[in-house]
């Protein structure tokens, strides 16, 4: 982000389209820095809060359609709200998080000014599976409210976590909520083969989720784990109800996502199923 950029368009009192020094397209935010200003100014590094490159043509039309349909209070607030995500994070953001949250924000708001109310049913899931996202996501929801003096719901928490964990890892918000759906769907069947209701909001339940949503990641990553086979041998013999029960997990997952699935993976689930077993 250092040395000067030249301004090419400005897009808003604060958003402005500018070419670096070797005349690559890049869209800077910063407060006021594209007030009073006109094409061929200079901004200097130090008045930009948030700079980032939309190389494709189509997501830039995106971005500037977003733009002539926000008011520029709120779409100062949300670019407040990505700067504090970019804080909270050590890694690097998608930057379509520039578009796809800043429309849902905006959306959401409009929704809440029009009396609409939208709930979450992956609430309680998606802060399992992503606490650290879960608590960004809160606070974001908090310096929107607050900024704005509106009280968008809880609920609300839970889709920011989702785009700040599609941003996070690259991949589109459709397959983070397929993911999702996928773990409510394994924790039904893991009631279900077990007889027994893992109540929300709980130690177990948040052990349960985590643990299946790192399955999933590991599959999507194609990574190993180191399997024991005496373990192995025992855990069939000891606890074949958790045994058979996370094979048939495992096979749900392999074939969701058509990718081969190691067979430590059951035994560990195994392992963690009989936790969640009544005790007598």
């Amino acid at each position: 982000m250092r040395g000067t950029y030249t301004i090419k368009k400005v897009l808003n009192n604060n958003v402005v389209i500018a070419l670096n020094t070797i005349d690559e397209e890049v869209i800077i935010i910063g407060k006021g820095l594209g007030f009073g200003k006109k094409q061929g100014n200079q901004i200097d590094h130090q008045n930009i809060d948030q700079l980032f490159q939309l190389v494709n043509e189509q997501q830039q039309e995106e971005y500037k359609q977003l733009l002539l349909q926000i008011e520029d209070s709120i779409m100062e607030t949300i670019n407040d709200a990505i700067v504090l995500i970019s804080n909270r994070l050590d890694q690097k953001l998608n930057e379509r998080i520039h578009i796809a949250l800043t429309d849902h924000l905006a959306f959401a708001i409009r929704r809440l000014e029009q009396g609409i109310v939208i709930t979450n049913p992956f609430l309680g899931e998606t802060k399992s599976m992503y606490p650290v996202e879960f608590q960004i996501a809160e606070q974001v929801i908090t310096l929107i409210n607050e900024q704005l003096e509106i009280s968008l719901p809880k609920d609300e928490m839970g889709f920011v976590t989702l785009h700040i964990h599609s941003a996070l890892e690259n991949k589109p918000l459709s397959e983070i909520q397929d993911d999702t759906k996928l773990v409510m769907k394994l924790v039904d069947l893991v009631e279900t083969g077990l007889n027994i209701q893992v109540q929300k909001h709980t130690l177990k339940y948040s052990r349960l989720v985590t643990h299946l949503r790192h399955v999933i990641d590991r599959v999507s990553h194609q990574e190993s784990v180191d399997l024991n086979e005496k373990f192995v041998k025992l855990l069939k013999q000891e606890y074949p109800v958790c045994y058979n029960l996370a094979w048939k997990l495992i096979k749900i997952i392999q074939t969701h996502y058509q990718l081969p699935v190691a067979d430590a993976e059951a035994v560990y689930l195994a392992m963690h199923l009989q936790r969640l077993t009544p005790t007598e």
